[in-house]
């Protein structure tokens, strides 16, 4: 006679209680140490993540630049294209390096995206060509070898923070403030910080147009990636690695059998995010300037970047809920008071846009309640809905399905706009239908995705218990010298 789910679960929690107090014993005697290491191993995939920030959004703040200096070869073609171009080469990163840092390693994993996101930048940099547009040309592929190594680093960093900040009870209270401040925060820092650079690049060129900016810009992309990768390949794999890493024949079809609905809730909600703020986020100096034609460039990238600050105080709040309230009640609390806030800007944008400093902080509150809730909430709900084995796949999968998202909103951010007549309905069309897939995305994320134990080993356990009782060999779970110690 089969066990029935509920009789496995107990036999579960027997065993667990069984090793409770040794392993408790040993908790206290390296408590110290490990709260430390982890700490420093979340802030560590916080910079990592800062940089590809910064790199995605370099391109955004050159836009205006790139109109005025060439404006023979910039069509709205090659500005949609070399947008997308890091966007596209994230999409394949992610997915490939959420499968390769679950079957080699976290710390794999690190080297690989750090190798294709400098090669990427240091040719962007360097771009050239026997017209404007074919410099452009090279740009974008350069720009996608970047994006590669960059998407990566999403899964790599993502379950690396997740991991690491369930090292002690003290730190899996704070995970989902520790998790969001070293992840969606430090990519909109990294996107903050590219607009300060830019501005100060600016100032020293005296506000003079000049394509040294764009090379200055681009080329200081590389260095934070070079200089925290000596801290990065000294880490060793997570404790919940270790234990129950799956290095070859993947029990594929349990797996979608069990998550296929956390898989599609954690992927269509991101996909509904980054499809929103993506193309606010990266047109935030164009948009500016299409309300303000005579601003110069500084003023332009300098309001844009005023913007994207207000995103930080978004994050934090954000970080601050899910500890609180949960990951999913805060993703659609997000998502829920975004729609109402693009509603509100879309409905009334003629006496908005006459002040033009409220105008300013409007778009600062709709990009900060982005940031509160979905924002915060997508890594955290893409790590902690999946086991152990699976979170390099499951969410590299749903971060690619959201560059996806990101990709299709900056390629039809400009159409949508120019299918009107005027700026203004252009920009009431853009906030109205952004503020639709909100609503759709906070429908997903109450009814797709699941309310997780915050203790990542409580579903690392169930799913090794389903394998079991799915008839799949679990003798090669987890890595051989943690399998000999706890026989």
């Amino acid at each position: 006679m089969e066990n029935s789910p509920s009789d496995s679960i107990m036999k579960m929690d027997d065993s667990k209680n069984h090793q409770h107090h040794e392993q408790e014993d040993w908790d206290l005697e390296q408590a110290p140490q490990r709260k430390s290491s982890g700490i420093f191993n979340v802030f560590i995939a916080g910079l990592a993540l800062a940089s590809d920030g910064y790199n995605a959004h370099s391109i955004g703040y050159m836009m205006p630049l790139f109109t005025l200096l060439y404006k023979d070869a910039m069509s709205s073609t090659i500005k949609s294209r070399l947008t997308n171009s890091y966007l596209i080469g994230e999409i394949f990163g992610m997915i490939f390096f959420g499968v390769l840092i679950d079957r080699l390693g976290r710390r794999t994993g690190i080297l690989a995206t750090t190798l294709f996101l400098v090669l990427g930048l240091v040719l962007a940099t360097a771009s050239r060509g026997s017209s404007q547009l074919g410099m452009f040309w090279m740009m974008i592929v350069a720009r996608g070898i970047a994006g590669f190594g960059a998407g990566g680093e999403y899964p790599v960093c993502g379950t690396s923070a997740t991991e690491a900040a369930d090292e002690t009870h003290g730190l899996r209270h704070r995970r989902g403030f520790l998790v969001a401040i070293t992840t969606d925060t430090a990519l909109d820092l990294g996107a903050i910080v590219a607009g300060i650079v830019a501005v100060v690049v600016l100032a020293a060129y005296n506000h003079h147009n000049s394509e040294g900016i764009w090379r200055i810009c681009f080329g200081l992309g590389f260095i934070l990636p070079i200089a925290v990768c000596f801290f990065r390949i000294r880490m060793l794999n997570s404790t919940q690695y270790r234990k129950h890493s799956i290095r070859s024949n993947y029990p594929y079809m349990l797996v979608i059998r069990r998550y296929w609905k956390p898989m599609l809730g954690t992927a269509l909600a991101w996909f509904c995010y980054d499809f929103v703020t993506y193309p606010f986020s990266l047109f935030s100096s164009t948009i500016v300037q299409q309300f303000n034609p005579k601003n110069t460039a500084i003023q332009n990238v300098g309001y844009g970047t005023v913007i994207n600050c207000f995103q930080l105080p978004g994050c934090f709040l954000g970080g601050y809920l899910m500890d609180r309230i949960g990951r999913k009640q805060t993703m659609t609390l997000g998502f829920f008071f975004w729609a109402v806030w693009g509603f509100l800007i879309g409905g009334s944008l003629h006496p908005i846009q006459s002040v033009f400093p409220l105008f300013v902080v409007m778009y600062g509150i709709f990009q900060a309640l982005g940031e509160m809730g979905p924002g915060v909430a997508t890594f955290l709900c893409g790590s902690e809905s999946f086991p152990t084995p699976l979170r390099g796949h499951f969410l590299g999968f749903a971060a690619a399905v959201g560059k996806a998202g990101a990709s299709i909103g900056t390629e039809v951010f400009t159409p949508i706009q120019h299918r009107f007549h005027t700026t203004q309905k252009g920009q009431q069309a853009v906030f109205l239908i952004g503020s639709a897939f909100c609503i759709v995305g906070a429908l997903i994320t109450w009814f797709l995705i699941p309310d997780m134990s915050r203790e990542l080993e409580t579903e690392d356990a169930r799913f090794k218990t389903y394998l079991e009782e799915n008839g799949y060999d679990i003798t090669s779970y987890g890595e051989e010298e943690l399998v000999v110690q706890r026989k």
